[in-house]
């Protein structure tokens, strides 16, 4: 069986697709899972699948099945209850039906209301029904005590702006309503006397406990958010969801260059393997799929829009293991370079030669200090 690390980011309903890509691979059986990292959506799906996993196994039941109707189960209960934040778009479906959420009354009403008031003040009880979802559906205990996955699951400290990565018995609900909290909708999570608010503002999603954590070196990133858009925006919506992608995605970009930096350090023999290891990184990518849907849609809960995107995930990852299974443990099958580095940097890069190998020991002690930033 080949081996796979999985990193999911977050997008709201967008997760959906994660969702679809996650059941293809557990129901396709011939790739096992290592470890999971999420963020916001991302850590929800990862919770669900490890969730379902650890009940199934504990009961003797095929732990794929089991995971699969977990993450059924809980995509129906957001699709029921609306869970994903959208407060102000259930009450504009209901006044104005008949409008895109994002061009209607209530919409431009509930985008306005936001600026002028806090959920400290818009909702004083901190009404969250993604909390109870969590609590009822996810048995977090059971994750903890099973051995075979390592589940990550990242939010952001409000107070330092730092990723702070949960798992083993510091994952429970709290910390994947944490990963999932924006800001705008609902008060910060308080854990252990820290405020947290949505992982994505400062990881989304960690790679880094992937590579340090687990051993397998294939890492699979279920890409929610797109790195490119083929037309400026010019709207005051179309500008505001294009600066949410590009935000959600700016911690991405720098993980994504700093395993390119250390591949190509051990390609160059800079680096010693025996210290680090090559990142083999794959990706499952939901930009086509979700070019149909406005960015807004990430906070609606339409049941009919999540099925599609659940199907459109299930077919882009059959579509990614038709093409790349045979890749698992050989090589990776995305340039990092040409998707991530920034255009300022060389079109080639210049080789290593004697008297830069000290780049490598430099690196490395900024890579440390990195990932010593996104530990709890």
């Amino acid at each position: 069986m080949r081996m796979l690390n999985l990193a999911l980011q977050g997008g709201g309903s967008h997760g959906a697709f994660t969702w679809g890509a996650l059941d293809a691979l557990l129901e396709d059986g011939r790739t096992g899972i290592e470890g999971l990292s999420g963020t916001s959506a991302g850590a929800v799906n990862a919770a669900a699948l490890a969730g379902g996993w650890a009940a199934a196994e504990a009961a003797g039941r095929d732990p794929r099945e089991g995971a699969r109707e977990k993450l059924r189960d809980v995509w129906q209960r957001v699709i029921a209850l609306g869970s994903l934040g959208a407060l102000h778009q259930q009450f504009a479906r209901l006044l104005w039906g008949g409008l895109p959420p994002e061009l209607s009354p209530g919409a431009i009403l509930g985008n306005a209301w936001r600026g002028l008031l806090s959920p400290y003040h818009s909702n004083p009880l901190d009404i969250n029904p993604l909390r109870t979802l969590l609590e009822e559906e996810i048995d977090f205990a059971a994750i903890a005590a099973q051995r075979q996955l390592k589940v990550f699951v990242s939010a952001t400290h409000v107070a330092t702006g730092k990723a702070v990565v949960f798992s083993g018995a510091q994952l429970d609900a709290r910390a994947v309503l944490a990963s999932a909290c924006l800001p705008l909708l609902f008060q910060a999570v308080e854990i252990d006397g820290h405020a947290y608010w949505d992982g994505g503002y400062s990881v989304n999603p960690a790679l880094s406990p992937l590579i340090k954590e687990c051993r397998t070196a294939d890492l699979l990133l279920v890409q929610i958010n797109p790195l490119a858009r083929a037309r400026t925006p010019k709207t005051g919506a179309e500008i505001l969801d294009r600066v949410n992608e590009l935000t959600f995605n700016a911690s991405l970009l720098t993980q994504m260059r700093a395993i390119e930096f250390v591949n190509r350090l051990l390609e160059e023999g800079a680096v010693s393997h025996e210290r680090c290891k090559t990142v083999r990184v794959h990706r499952i990518e939901a930009a086509p799929a979700l070019a149909a849907f406005p960015a807004s849609s990430r906070v609606s809960a339409d049941g009919v829009m999540i099925g599609k995107l659940f199907e459109a995930g299930r077919a882009a990852a059959r579509e990614w293991l038709a093409q790349h299974f045979e890749a698992i443990g050989e090589r990776a099958t995305i340039d990092i370079a040409h998707d991530y580095l920034d255009d300022s940097s060389l079109e080639r890069p210049l080789p290593l030669v004697p008297g830069t190998r000290s780049m490598g020991k430099g690196f490395r002690s900024w890579l440390t200090r990195l990932l010593r930033q996104q530990q709890p």
